[in-house]
């Protein structure tokens, strides 16, 4: 599909209706529908409850906060389809979910066009010297993040918890956590229940980060015990969600990015390496895995139309997954519209072919409408951790989907990857190493943001809450958090006939100048293998690296 451009105003359609697009969508991504009769044995009669999944299914809101709830039967690409191939369908998770429920569409209209539009900018575009957010928003995000106000939040936050604090001391939530996770694997719900009422008694979604992590693992912990490993995902439609607006969704995500470099390095490293490659390009064409709102492709319009001999034309075929009804392509055709009124804006010309697909690994090469005269790119931003490995499927996806990328033969292939260790068949070993992996994830915004911090607040329930119950809840073809280390992708690569590209010292001095600078000092960057490595205390937590084939 090609989308004309037209001469309308400078942001074509008005922030306020680009808001209520973008985050319209969020039950066809996130509401389960698989095995909903066998869910329904664990809830009580329709009358007596309806339950909200509008915004989240994960989300691990309290039911006491949230009195009145609602049922809708609306099926999430989080974990099945009639089909049975469920582990494919959640490409986008690591990838900023920033969806609403349809009811909560008018919520967006409410919401000052002017802001927004200035938040847009301030969120996607490069200004200053940098990717992704300006100097003004940088400097207030480098001052709170200065290692002495490190986990105390403000004063009040201080005086709240300290009672609560001097509590906490004396237990160990970790141990109890491994403790409850080998009870519930073990078959000893008497032990595994006793285990969480004391996890639920000392740990709090407004704790410090260990406190926090407890809670939401206790979460993951308490649906697998109900649902029992492969029915667990049943159990999420019995949560409910906290209600949110499109703007504390952006507001969430800019706090992050602020707070952390982990995605914003990521997509300067990206558009550095794309750019580099198509330094004399007339025609760019990028094929995006995980394309989800375009979020990462603003700034590198603006930079192509500072090239000195004017932008080459750029075309951009986005991949992501179908959403359910009438309209399967609608979300990924107003990624194509918004960023073609960004290309008007920048004089870029433009051309999109979105492609919606269930198996990313099985889209028809012919689908790509790759040309010979084109500088060829193709960028997967953490999304192939969703993929099923060999584990599930001998046909491994993983490695199809990069066998495919290999077919494209792409001038530059851009990886960026979620490096974790909790991909293990056996549910212990899992658990435990995603314990330390999500240990790194709060302790950043612990070290970085206010307790009371609303956004982070959010963040944590939307984001880390959600993934880490899927780990710890589901098995099979349910599971769909399956990341893998930067070694082990690495061996993928190579095998699948590419070589890496030298890695850019002068713009790894450039980041590790800006980390110093402008964020805590236990973020760490480093360099192995032609990998950017991205971690926190020592812990490599995300990694990106550049291919062509061999």
């Amino acid at each position: 599909m090609v989308l004309p451009l037209r001469v309308t105003a400078l942001w074509g359609p008005s922030a306020g209706e680009m808001a209520q697009n973008m985050f319209s969508d969020m039950e066809s991504v996130l509401q389960f529908k698989r095995g909903l009769e066998e869910a329904s044995k664990f809830l009580p009669s329709a009358s007596q409850l309806v339950i909200d999944l509008e915004t989240n299914p994960f989300s691990t809101w309290k039911k006491e906060e949230t009195p009145r709830v609602v049922v809708k039967e609306e099926k999430s690409e989080r974990d099945s389809s009639p089909n049975g191939s469920r582990g494919r369908k959640n490409h986008e998770r690591e990838d900023w979910d920033l969806e609403e429920g349809r009811s909560n569409k008018q919520s967006a209209v409410h919401v000052e066009e002017g802001e927004l539009s200035e938040m847009f900018d301030k969120v996607l575009l490069w200004t200053g010297g940098q990717c992704c957010g300006n100097d003004a928003d940088q400097e207030v995000g480098c001052k709170s993040l200065q290692p002495d106000e490190q986990s105390n939040g403000s004063s009040g936050g201080k005086s709240r918890s300290k009672r609560q604090n001097k509590r906490m001391e004396t237990v160990d939530l970790r141990t109890l956590l491994i403790l409850c996770a080998q009870a519930i694997s073990s078959d000893d719900s008497r032990n595994a229940n006793e285990l969480l009422k004391q996890i639920r008694q000392h740990s709090s979604p407004l704790g410090d980060g260990t406190q926090r992590l407890a809670h939401f693992f206790a979460d993951g912990l308490e649906a697998r015990l109900v649902g029992s490993g492969n029915g667990a995902s049943n159990y999420f439609s019995s949560l409910t969600s906290k209600r949110t607006t499109a703007a504390d969704m952006l507001k969430a995500y800019k706090t992050q990015l602020q707070a952390c470099p982990f995605k914003k390095l990521s997509i300067a490293f990206a558009i550095k390496m794309i750019l580099h490659a198509a330094e004399k390009a007339t025609t760019l064409h990028i094929v995006d895995f995980g394309v989800l709102y375009g979020f990462q492709w603003p700034s590198l319009i603006q930079q192509l139309s500072l090239l000195p001999n004017g932008p080459p034309k750029l075309r951009l075929t986005g991949i992501e997954l179908p959403q359910h009804g009438f309209r399967p392509s609608e979300r990924i055709e107003e990624t194509g519209r918004r960023l073609a009124n960004y290309c008007e804006r920048f004089k870029v010309p433009f051309e999109y072919n979105p492609i919606t697909a269930q198996n990313w690994e099985k889209i028809p090469i012919e689908d790509l409408k790759i040309n010979r005269n084109e500088v060829l790119a193709v960028n997967c931003l953490f999304r192939f951790k969703n993929l099923l490995d060999e584990t599930v499927e001998v046909d491994c996806p993983k490695d199809a989907a990069l066998k495919l990328i290999r077919k494209m033969n792409p001038d530059i292939f851009v990886h960026s990857i979620v490096n974790g260790s909790y991909n293990a068949p056996f549910f212990l070993t899992r658990f435990r190493e995603a314990l330390f992996h999500f240990s790194s994830l709060f302790d950043i915004l612990d070290s970085t943001l206010p307790r009371e911090d609303q956004e982070r607040m959010m963040f944590e329930r939307e984001f880390f809450g959600q993934d880490a119950m899927n780990v710890i809840a589901c098995e099979g073809q349910g599971r769909v958090e399956r990341p893998e280390t930067y070694k082990q992708w690495q061996v993928r690569t190579l095998r699948a006939g590419f070589k890496p590209l030298p890695f850019d010292q002068e713009l790894m001095t450039k980041f590790k100048g800006k980390l110093k600078s402008c964020y805590h000092k236990d973020f760490v960057i480093d360099e192995d293998n032609n990998w950017m490595l991205q971690g926190w205390k020592g812990r490599i937590i995300f990694a990106s690296s550049c291919w062509v084939p061999a």
